[in-house]
């Protein structure tokens, strides 16, 4: 494992992009179980404010993500300073991917559905690293014998192969599907030869005068978010905690 953990992340200095995936997850992952205490009056946890005016915590991830990624820059990919500013970094932008719905709408939705955005963008962005991460390149690692660079193309061209199929399922309209292949590979393969979703580049593109395929598009659109909206929104509130009670309200509407 020690031998594969330096050939694959050390030697070509993805080490601090690993640093700065684990840290983002990690400060996500924090945040929501802060908020969520403060939310239920639990803890020693408070909102900071500053005379009357809320601190929301996308401030200081805002600063943390320019130090950290001005750090990264000026520093070498393999010396202390890169992986340290890496782990700033990804702290920095664990705070701002939680609050981007607040940086969409800009308006305070942390807790409504539209605050949902945030759980998904955390989500594609942890999965697009990851893709990133796992992409090993054979720049940048030293005395590789033959077999092991046609192991790597191999692994370089299948990459190659399941971007494409992410590429034509989120042009399709498939945001959820896209996602999910970046975690598994070529499951984006489902979303790229089904039917576009209604009002997609893909659709419109490719459907004008396709009666028929609009429609059989519509139908199927409208099946699928039936069958599948109550788990997903079942998955976001476990992570994100929308549903659950607060203090003071009979019922679990989001504050």
């Amino acid at each position: 494992m020690g031998h594969w953990f330096s050939r694959n992340i050390v030697e070509p200095g993805k080490l601090p992009m690993l640093l700065a995936l684990t840290s983002f997850i990690v400060t996500f992952l924090v945040t929501r179980a802060i908020v969520r205490l403060i939310r239920a009056g639990k803890g020693p946890f408070g909102n900071v404010s500053s005379g009357g005016l809320h601190i929301h915590h996308v401030v200081p991830g805002v600063v943390l993500t320019v130090i950290g990624g001005f750090g990264a820059v000026g520093s070498d990919r393999h010396g202390f300073g890169a992986a340290l500013f890496a782990v700033v970094f990804g702290i920095g932008a664990g705070l701002v991917l939680d609050e981007f719905a607040l940086i969409l709408h800009l308006d305070d939705v942390y807790w409504s559905d539209e605050g949902r955005k945030s759980v998904e963008v955390v989500v594609l962005t942890a999965a697009l690293v990851g893709l990133t991460l796992s992409g090993f390149s054979p720049l940048g690692v030293d005395d590789m014998t033959a077999d092991e660079r046609q192991d790597r193309l191999t692994f370089i061209l299948t990459l190659a192969l399941n971007f494409l199929l992410i590429l034509i399922t989120l042009v399709k309209g498939k945001f959820r599907m896209a996602v999910i292949g970046t975690l598994i590979p070529f499951v984006a393969i489902v979303g790229a030869v089904r039917l576009a979703r209604p009002g997609s580049w893909w659709a419109r593109r490719f459907y004008g005068r396709r009666h028929r395929a609009r429609a059989r598009s519509r139908i199927r659109t409208y099946r699928h978010d039936k069958r599948w909206t109550r788990i997903r929104r079942r998955a976001q509130d476990l992570i994100g905690g929308f549903q659950e009670r607060v203090p003071g309200r009979g019922g679990s509407t989001p504050s």
